[in-house]
């Protein structure tokens, strides 16, 4: 069995290979506060309630954003399963070329979806994570990362705007039916969540007039994918939950021999 581990910055997207299937998956919290010991207790829990044990665990390929826990994540791997991670960066095989000016800049986040979308859908392509921050990658049709555009995530924009208009209250993130709002609420989910769309919808438009992809697939990924997507927008050609975890398997396939 192979572990993927794509730790981020609100969640830790976990995938149990066997072979070359993914069969399960599991979502906990990013803490910073736990130690190596009480992760090894988390995951030995979520191993062992699907019938699996750390003994079994061959191989593992970690893509982190939290640098502060990539060793507190590294020891529980080195201890529990007696196995060194693989980190992924731009210093490992990727089977694609980054086109940034500094290739070392780019997340490891970034660069599993990119080679996810590549792999799975094929080029061109554009990726588009919904998470902590709202990020969009180009991929040309020879599987090259080419860059894209960072934009502030949708949970954080409407924590700020709370946090920064003392009358405006905190709102639950769903999509009203009109634009038009009739109370505070509703106001502030119109412009969140149709803001929000119509970002995403002008980004990817020009993403595609600038790059010459007019036909570039865009797979839409993260907690926030449904809820930008369901007012029908017609830019997003697939969502894939699982893009991350797909990258990462790649990723170890392309490093393990």
């Amino acid at each position: 069995m192979v572990l993927l581990l794509d730790i981020g910055n609100t969640n830790i997207k976990i995938g149990a290979v066997i072979g070359d299937k993914i069969v399960r998956t599991w979502r906990i919290a990013t803490d910073h506060k736990k130690t190596a010991d009480e992760y090894g207790m988390v995951f030995m829990d979520l191993l062992s309630s699907q019938g699996f044990s750390f003994d079994e665990v061959e191989g593992i390929i970690i893509s982190s954003v939290a640098p502060a826990l990539n060793y507190t994540i590294e020891h529980m791997c080195s201890y529990y399963t007696h196995i060194k991670p693989i980190m992924v960066s731009n210093k490992i095989k990727l089977g694609m070329d980054i086109k940034y000016l500094n290739p070392a800049e780019l997340g490891a986040d970034r660069i599993i979806n990119a080679v996810g979308a590549y792999h799975y859908y094929g080029g061109p392509a554009i990726t588009v994570d919904f998470g902590s921050a709202t990020t969009f990658g180009m991929i040309d049709g020879e599987g090259n990362f080419l860059g894209g555009a960072i934009a502030p995530g949708i949970k954080s924009s409407a924590e700020a705007l709370t946090n920064t208009a003392a009358k405006l209250p905190r709102i639950e993130l769903i999509r009203p039916e009109t634009i038009i709002g009739r109370s505070t609420v509703q106001n502030m989910q119109a412009g969140i969540i149709y803001g929000f769309t119509g970002l995403v919808e002008g980004i990817i438009a020009k993403m595609k007039e600038e790059s010459g992809f007019e036909n570039a697939k865009v797979i839409a990924t993260g907690g926030m994918s449904e809820l930008v997507t369901s007012g029908g927008t017609k830019v997003i050609d697939t969502i894939d939950r699982a893009l991350s975890l797909k990258g990462l398997l790649k990723l170890y396939q392309l490093n393990s021999k």
